[in-house]
């Protein structure tokens, strides 16, 4: 399986977003991406963008993602191209029973075109690198359900171009909840002072800080149960993905909420410090970065191209280049 996956830059990277995906971008062969048109379907700053762009890239080589494998989805025109031949293979209907467009955009003011049809543009960016198997969580079921329809649609209508994806469920990503409101997801969308966000290039102190700052309860009881003590559990799921143990068994070395405390900030440190160190590295060698980039966009031009000319020419574009179909 050819591993594709992406990340917008709508904010400074958690991290949820390091335990949950960066970590894993390790598949020599895959292809790991800046969002940075996904980004652009809400409103948003232009040098705000282009920072953030920079700032997730850099993280993600920081991360530990092999040479060639990381590039900045605008720097890949495939992608947008693609994921127009996709709008034109797409219906009214089925993109607005999409999620996103139902719960942001719906009947609002100014609501962005490219909300409505950004499915198309994910289609693209799993359909252009032949990837059979897409693992997912329940957020993004949908998404990959379209892409599958569309491939199977534009295949039945043009002829035989894509790889039909297969839904998998993804393996149990680590989940980290704001340490504020424990029932929330930890999101980079949040402020940038949020205080129950961990941002990935924050302080140690201001780490350590946030964590001891954490909601619990009042019991000063232990123990992993989602529903009566989300944010006990929720530091004992940080504690778990960050040293590879187990969140229940893990529960029954603690009598009290300060020690669990102050372990699971030790161990949120040994997981960023060594992150932010080779992050601190490649930021100040921009040079290396900027090759590095250059490297993944120049290898997912050439893995993407063959694909999207085959989905031109199927369509009939591309007359000038073929001139045997031009004359037929």
């Amino acid at each position: 399986m050819t591993a594709v996956s992406g990340i917008m830059p709508t904010g400074r990277l958690t991290l949820g977003n390091h335990l949950g995906a960066l970590r894993r971008f390790t598949d020599r062969g895959g292809f790991y991406f800046v969002a940075d048109l996904h980004a652009m379907t809400m409103r948003h700053v232009p040098r705000r963008l282009a920072a953030l762009t920079r700032e997730t890239a850099t993280l993600m080589l920081a991360a530990g993602s092999p040479p060639g494998t990381v590039f900045v989805q605008s720097d890949v025109p495939a992608h947008a191209q693609l994921g127009y031949l996709l709008e034109c293979t797409s219906y009214v209907g089925e993109l607005s029973r999409m999620i996103q467009y139902k719960e942001k955009g719906r009947d609002r003011p100014m609501t962005r075109a490219s909300l409505f049809t950004y499915p198309c543009l994910m289609a693209a960016d799993i359909l252009l690198y032949g990837t059979d198997r897409v693992p997912v969580g329940d957020d993004q079921d949908q998404h990959v359900e379209l892409a599958r329809d569309l491939a199977i649609r534009f295949n039945r209508e043009y002829g035989e171009t894509f790889v039909v994806p297969q839904v998998v469920k993804a393996a149990l990503a680590t989940r980290v909840r704001d340490l504020a409101t424990p029932t929330a997801k930890m999101s980079k969308s949040d402020a940038d002072d949020a205080v129950g966000t961990i941002r990935l290039l924050d302080p140690p102190d201001v780490i350590r800080r946030q964590v001891m700052r954490a909601v619990t309860d009042s019991e000063n009881e232990v123990r992993h149960d989602e529903s009566a003590k989300p944010g006990v559990t929720n530091l004992l799921e940080i504690l778990a993905a960050c040293t590879g143990g187990d969140p229940v068994q893990l529960a029954s070395g603690y009598s009290g909420y300060g020690a669990l405390k102050s372990d699971v900030a030790d161990a949120v440190l040994s997981v960023i410090e060594p992150l932010q160190r080779e992050y601190a590295v490649l930021a100040s060698d921009p040079a290396t970065v900027d090759e590095l980039l250059a490297h993944g966009r120049d290898r997912a031009i050439e893995a993407s191209a063959p694909r999207l000319r085959a989905a031109q020419s199927a369509m009939g574009l591309g007359v000038s280049r073929d001139r045997d179909l031009a004359t037929a």
